[in-house]
């Protein structure tokens, strides 16, 4: 049963994406806990596995590098392979946008083995995708390399004058988010980290002036919120849904949030894409862990569409602040995105909307996509979601496109083509 379009309450227009001629998050990454430690001990003996490739894999591989070529066409009116539209990009986040940082952490929030990233260049980085994810498609649109993840030891002197991606799975806007999955970094710690970094800057670039000048005309991507629920709020043990009602949590972390966002502006930061949390009521875990009926699960598309709410009034709230005067925050509605491919699936080329490609038992979202456990579909390209909680490279690359060039319904006050014609 798909996923009906009734159950994303969102207005989306007739016309709500630019996809360009190539074809056409959400929600986060989180390995689903078993209900042993000996079943966890059986599910990591496989990370770092090299599992063979069936002959309809490989076809199918194929098929994803003639996409691979279909989708440069999202870059191809921009500029030349070198020539940059900004100095660097900078990723905060979470599994949506992490492509690493994990890989070095004790974490069990990881995705560095096959098959991860079947689609991507690299193989398996640790990008929770079976391709690119969508500040990688951005970061293409910008004109950049994709980024190094900080924690990398290589992430160091020149190599981070492209930019550096902080980006944690599992991590959250609160420190408490995602503690079941261990070690991860929070928003917090992931400031503390940039703040190195931008000591490096100093040093590399000759001085504070010229690193303010270089982080003042940077992109910084903020893709957090999907934990702080999936993660805290809706885990019955963390007693925050006893302590808190709906209101009033999201009242809180979006006040942590604004502090952390803040944070960064003081830290040179200027340039800001803040996207809000997809529909986490829809996703593939979700569906097989907590509705009766196959549909949607209201009550926590109820609480994401309230913290998406608090976000939009943050970031119009810093653009109206005479302090903020020459920042600008961009809000991206990645709801709103995923509620224009559930109302015309076709349009976007996609025909399964309520299953992973790669998972375990019903929706395939019950455990997330390990080997040799988990299914693999056959045509990734037609699949809303990759595994049990993140979109495939296909739905980044929808995602992508609205934040670049999407109207007013998808990003505001202005999508990131607008924000950086202006230099």
């Amino acid at each position: 049963m798909q996923t009906s379009p009734s159950e994303i309450e969102a207005s989306a227009p007739a016309e709500m994406l630019k996809v360009y001629a190539f074809e056409t998050s959400f929600s986060l990454r989180k390995l689903h806990r078993l209900s042993s430690h000996a079943a966890i001990v059986l599910l990591f003996m496989y990370l770092g596995t090299h599992t063979v490739r069936t002959a309809a894999e490989e076809e199918n591989t194929a098929a994803s590098l003639n996409r691979e070529a279909q989708s440069q066409r999202l870059v191809v009116d921009l500029q030349e392979k070198d020539q940059r539209l900004v100095p660097a990009f900078f990723v905060f986040g979470d599994s949506l946008v992490d492509d690493g940082n994990n890989n070095y952490i004790p974490s069990l929030a990881r995705s560095n083995f096959y098959p991860y990233g079947i689609d991507f260049p690299l193989g398996a980085t640790g990008r929770f995708c079976n391709g690119r994810t969508v500040v990688d498609l951005i970061g293409q649109f910008l004109g950049l390399p994709f980024l190094p993840a900080y924690l990398n030891p290589k992430t160091q002197g020149s190599a981070i004058l492209s930019g550096v991606n902080y980006a944690s799975a599992a991590g959250g806007i609160l420190d408490s988010s995602g503690r079941n999955y261990v070690a991860r970094l929070s928003f917090n710690q992931q400031i503390e980290n940039f703040k190195n970094s931008r000591q490096q800057y100093v040093e590399l670039l000759g001085g504070e002036e010229a690193t303010s000048e270089f982080l003042s005309k940077s992109i910084f991507a903020i893709v957090f919120g999907s934990n702080d629920y999936l993660n805290n709020y809706l885990i019955n043990s963390t007693g925050l849904s006893q302590e808190y009602t709906p209101d009033a949590y999201r009242v809180m972390v979006a006040d942590m949030f604004a502090e952390q966002l803040v944070t960064l502006y003081g830290l040179g930061a200027r340039r800001f894409i803040v996207t809000g949390v997809g529909p986490l009521g829809c996703i593939p875990n979700v569906l097989a862990t907590k509705s009766k009926d196959g549909h949607c699960v209201q009550y926590v598309n109820q609480l994401v569409q309230g913290f998406n709410a608090e976000v939009l009034q943050l970031v119009n709230e810093l653009n109206s602040d005479p302090r903020f005067a020459d920042g600008k925050f961009l809000y991206a509605n990645v709801y709103n995105t995923f509620s224009a491919i559930v109302a015309d699936p076709a349009k976007y080329g996609m025909k399964v909307l309520n299953e992973g490609c790669c998972g375990v038992g019903r929706n395939r979202g019950v455990l997330t996509c390990l080997p040799p456990l988990a299914k693999l579909c056959t045509d990734r390209g037609d699949h809303l979601f990759w595994d049990a909680f993140h979109p495939t490279e296909a739905t980044n690359l929808i995602l992508a496109s609205g934040i670049i060039d999407g109207d007013s319904s998808l990003i505001v006050p202005m999508n990131l083509r607008q924000l950086v014609s202006q230099g």
